[in-house]
């Protein structure tokens, strides 16, 4: 099994990222009700802007996933906590395409070690939906320490959110 990444191309992957995107279980990424041109819309956006990146998660040449990053020094999401020089914030989104069966833990591997090589990467940020089980979960087990829980409201989002944050060594 080979796990790749490549950055998302707006147009040509809106039609995968909205079915992961639209699923009940992606509620958390309040993109449920987007069609596909809003899906590539927001796509499109990030690709615009020199803080924000999404990558495609590939196994063996299939997308399994979404690997977003952003700068919390320029992310009104940093400012919910203490952040610091090097901090890069992270999202991830798994599918459940039966490529990623099982692979969870060597996919998220590939996602951690590719943002641990970002230039000036000193420590990734996580903050999933307190609400979200899975997310926090899988936060805890990659080794993530916790830090404050917040209600975030952004022009995006209005959450509860746990922040964890993992040293890059």
């Amino acid at each position: 099994m080979t796990v790749t990444l490549r950055p998302v191309d707006p147009a040509a992957d809106a039609g995968i990222l909205h079915t992961w995107v639209t699923q009940e279980r992606a509620s958390f990424w309040g993109m449920v009700d987007c069609d596909v041109d809003r899906v590539a819309e927001i796509y499109s956006f990030i690709d615009d802007q020199e803080h924000l990146a999404a990558y495609l998660f590939l196994v063996d040449g299939t997308p399994v996933g979404l690997l977003q990053t952003y700068d919390p020094a320029v992310d009104e999401i940093g400012e919910w906590y203490d952040r610091r020089a090097g901090d890069v914030g992270i999202h991830l989104l798994l599918s459940d395409d039966p490529a990623r069966v099982g692979r969870t833990a060597e996919i998220v591997a590939a996602g951690l070690a590719f943002v641990a090589a970002l230039p000036g990467c000193a420590r990734m940020v996580f903050e999933p939906d307190a609400r979200n089980a899975a997310s926090v979960a899988m936060v805890e087990r990659i080794g993530a320490h916790r830090g404050p829980l917040v209600q975030m409201r952004t022009s995006i989002t209005d959450k509860p959110a746990q922040f964890f944050f993992l040293p890059v060594s």
